[in-house]
């Protein structure tokens, strides 16, 4: 997938010398490449397929809330690389991601679909869910992108809101289970598990005096699952990297929270490695620039405050046997490790 950032790249990438093929557009800030957005630009890769034109994804960065209405700005699914990944795997040829200004979120309707649409990607068709809205103070919607596009040259396609299972498929919905702990409802609108993608940090050793050393995430500023004890993959290192390495997926347990236990008041997600033996296993070799990757699964229990560490190892222990009896039952039930296995009964 072919990535640029702002119209002047995207002019020379995409319509070199002003004669590269038209294109059949989504717009929108895609935070979560969810179910949702998925069908739409299912829709886009087929019909710019068959009309021999591109499948484009104009994106924003930051998010637009960030810049008209900080307070209310979400924090993120998915931040911007973890985004472009993502719509690469939807099939779609090419992302262009505008950047989100104060001057941009002044230009008028008119001027965003004739500098954007027609002159940035020579759009042929546009497809929108149904409470799309653009423009200056956000004043045009679907009736005046319809209208424009008669007068410019491009067609309009509205998308309903997608629903599984009778709910609604939204970026805000997922973000309120992940919030919650709701993993499991969350994969199931997303189409994957939540997943954060952070690198190492020191951790302050707390696991290891527990007998449970674990993999600590570097502070992350986006959406944080709830507090609580989590069943997760984690998947060190990333495909493509210099080294040459592959990446390595291990089971895990995790949990996400304040660690009320040792007084502590500070947010922190730690992982457990399941059947992770140093002694014969190849060695992790993490640095602070190692990616990982950790997606999580199912969650086990709240976040609790014990009256001893010896109590909290106890507990530790129970949690790290139901998290074996997951991974186990969902290798079972689907052959191996696998992100969208059904949940397990513990």
């Amino acid at each position: 997938m072919l990535v640029s950032y702002g119209l002047d790249q995207v002019s020379a990438a995409l319509n070199p010398g002003h004669a590269g093929r038209p294109s059949v557009v989504a717009i929108g800030n895609f935070d979560g490449v969810h179910c949702g957005h998925k069908a739409i630009l299912s829709d886009v890769c087929a019909r710019a397929k068959a009309q021999n034109a591109r499948a484009v994804v104009i994106t924003f960065d930051p998010h637009p809330l960030r810049v008209l209405r900080p307070a209310d700005a979400p924090p993120l699914l998915t931040p911007l690389p973890q985004r472009l990944a993502l719509l690469a795997e939807t099939g779609v040829d090419a992302t262009l991601v505008l950047p989100f200004t104060p001057a941009f979120s002044l230009q008028s309707a008119r001027d965003f679909a004739t500098s954007v649409l027609v002159d940035g990607v020579r759009a042929i068709a546009v497809h929108e869910g149904d409470n799309f809205r653009f423009g200056y103070q956000a004043s045009a919607g679907l009736a005046e992108l319809r209208a424009l596009g008669t007068e410019l040259g491009f067609s309009v396609v509205a998308h309903g809101v997608l629903r599984r299972r009778g709910v609604a498929v939204s970026s805000s919905s997922i973000r309120s289970l992940v919030a919650t702990g709701q993993v499991e409802q969350a994969r199931f609108l997303l189409g994957r598990p939540f997943s954060i993608v952070s690198r190492p940090a020191r951790g302050r050793g707390i696991g290891t005096r527990l007998l449970v050393p674990t993999v600590n995430l570097a502070a992350y500023p986006e959406l944080k699952p709830g507090h609580g004890v989590y069943v997760t993959e984690l998947t060190i290192g990333a495909s493509g990297q210099e080294s040459g390495m592959a990446p390595r997926r291990f089971a895990a347990i995790t949990n996400a929270g304040n660690r009320p236990t040792f007084g502590e008041d500070s947010y922190a997600i730690e992982s457990h490695l399941l059947d992770f033996d140093p002694d014969t296993a190849p060695p992790l070799e993490l640095t602070e620039s190692t990616p990982l990757e950790l997606a999580f699964l199912h969650r086990l229990r709240g976040e609790q405050r014990f009256p001893s560490p010896e109590a909290l190892r106890a507990q530790i222990g129970i949690d790290i046997a139901r998290a074996r009896r997951y991974h186990r039952l969902t290798r079972r039930l689907a052959g191996g490790l696998h992100h969208n296995a059904p949940a397990a009964q513990l």
